[in-house]
């Protein structure tokens, strides 16, 4: 990974964990941009932010679904000295919890994602084994909704992870049967292809309004 990241400006150099949060109330006060990271428990939503931060341990991984219960806030600076916020929503759509804690869980992301006012971007992550399952076209049809503070609108950005699970002559085409689903563009991404997480980033960097002089004219693939 470092030899991607290595000499790209753009990349992530310092990130501290500023807050958690499992009540509305407990939320930090907004400060800048926020790029927020959903998904249903056990997609890689920990291993990806880590691998976007390149640390090993920023992002607490659990080796048992539905284990995250708060939202968390991670303050990152790049090598080009943009500052933005990185925010790992709890996974969602586990049985095995209780309808009382999926319920607290769907009230506290539901009013951040619909009044957070310096939220930017959601990125949606699906399992690019499984695609698109109820839980995550309920969450797609949540952000459809007009938010319930005075914001610009959030960019929706789909990832297919663990694409390193697939053989690669199978990738594109489940990239390909996502993108149909959602009706939109798809990133698909590996912790263990670093050149895709580059895309990644450089793609919510782009959609988020933090730009450097690396990504004038520069278009990132987002597959």
């Amino acid at each position: 990974m470092e030899s991607v990241w290595a000499t790209d400006p753009r990349r992530i150099v310092e990130a501290t964990f500023r807050a958690g949060a499992t009540a509305s109330d407990q939320i930090p006060g907004p400060t800048g941009a926020e790029i927020a990271f959903a998904g249903r428990s056990n997609v890689g939503k920990s291993s990806l932010l880590n691998a976007l931060c390149q640390r090993k341990n920023l992002v607490r991984t659990s080796s048992t679904p539905g284990c995250t219960r708060q939202i968390s806030f991670f303050e990152v600076r790049t090598k080009d000295n943009a500052v933005v916020t990185l925010v790992d929503l709890p996974g969602y759509g586990y049985a095995k919890r209780s309808k009382q804690e999926r319920r607290g869980w769907a009230g506290l992301i539901e009013d951040y994602l619909l009044e957070r006012p310096t939220l930017k971007v959601v990125v949606a992550l699906v399992d690019a084994r499984r695609g698109v399952e109820p839980d995550d076209a309920q969450l797609f049809e949540l952000l459809r909704q007009t938010p319930q503070s005075m914001r610009p609108p959030v960019t929706l950005v789909t990832v297919a992870t663990k694409l390193d699970k697939l053989p690669s002559s199978q990738r594109q085409s489940a990239i390909g049967a996502i993108a149909k689903q959602v009706q939109g563009s798809v990133f698909g991404v590996s912790v263990e292809m670093p050149d895709t997480l580059l895309r990644l980033w450089v793609g919510l960097r782009r959609h988020a309004s933090i730009l450097s002089s690396s990504d004038v004219g520069e278009e990132p693939s987002a597959s």
